[in-house]
């Protein structure tokens, strides 16, 4: 079954992107042209705006488990695409069948912890920018706290 999905982020810096998915344990792949997912699309869950068929499977980055650090079937990636509606950036694409074989046990439900890191990242890098200190906790419940100072 295809399941392919967008994931709700608005992506501008590929570097926060990428590092986003180190602290997740994830491997970010520049240059990589195709994403892992079932490889057809059966008609049976709706295809992300602006995207037909043919665009499925095809990337021009991807986010993946490090090779070998799953047990299994193979796990499904994250493909990064250029977005569709004409702003610039990237959209994210993945086909969330079966939890992606072992991605989303990284990425969280619905990709939430992946979202999640990518905005401390990118708050991270522009506080910084400005002049600012930051002070990280995670809390209890799962959450990133940033803390700013001058």
């Amino acid at each position: 079954m295809s399941h392919v999905a967008e994931i709700e982020l608005e992506v501008r810096d590929l570097d926060a992107l990428a590092e986003a998915s180190r602290r997740l344990g994830l491997e970010f792949v520049q240059g990589q042209e195709t994403y892992r997912w079932y490889g057809a699309t059966v008609g049976d869950y709706p295809l992300p705006a602006g995207f037909t068929a043919e665009d499925l499977g095809r990337c021009e980055h991807a986010i993946r488990l490090p090779p070998g650090s799953a047990s299994g079937p193979q796990p499904y990636e994250i493909g990064v695409v250029s977005r569709r509606d004409g702003r610039p950036g990237y959209s994210l694409l993945w086909d969330f069948w079966m939890g992606g074989f072992g991605l989303q046990e990284k990425v969280g439900a619905g990709c939430a912890r992946l979202r999640q890191e990518y905005a401390a990242e990118t708050t991270r890098r522009e506080a910084r920018r400005q002049g600012f200190g930051v002070q990280e906790q995670l809390g209890a419940d799962g959450m990133i706290r940033l803390r700013l100072t001058r």
